[in-house]
């Protein structure tokens, strides 16, 4: 929206209220940020045996997203790449910013079949993008 938020507000000091806002907008989207037609292709990808086939697909498929979401998921990754770099801190490793943003990030249309098996994928999906982002989002 419009609305103009002043990050210097006592409000935004808690870093967990500036997290849970950062994840409630992507849980929010109407279409999550990789879109419900590329669901099942991430997920085939993520569960190929050879890793460089694996690799190349995923670097593929998020390079075929539309720009806008193709932008937005290189800033957000670049960003939690750079948690990542302060986990001793912050207790946010790669597998656990993976399981706060996978089930976010990626969702199927419908929420039939076995959730906890697409979470595994899911979950998979966010850790191989953050652990290939220069890869994938060459500079």
């Amino acid at each position: 929206t419009d609305e103009h938020l002043d990050l210097d507000d006592g409000r935004w000091e808690d870093i967990h209220v500036v997290t849970g806002a950062l994840k409630l907008f992507f849980r929010e989207l109407l279409e999550p940020l990789v879109p419900f037609s590329h669901f099942d292709k991430f997920i085939a990808a993520i569960k190929m045996q050879d890793p460089t086939r694996r690799g190349r697909c995923i670097r593929d498929l998020v390079f075929s997203l539309p720009p806008a979401h193709h932008d937005t998921m290189k800033v957000l990754f670049r960003h939690l790449c750079r948690v990542i770099e302060y986990k001793e801190e912050n207790r946010m490793s790669v597998q656990s910013i993976a399981i706060v943003f996978g089930p976010t990030l990626l969702r199927p249309a419908s929420e039939e079949g076995n959730m906890a098996m697409h979470m595994v994928f899911q979950n998979q999906v966010v850790e191989h993008i953050l652990n290939q982002y220069s890869y994938i989002f060459p500079d």
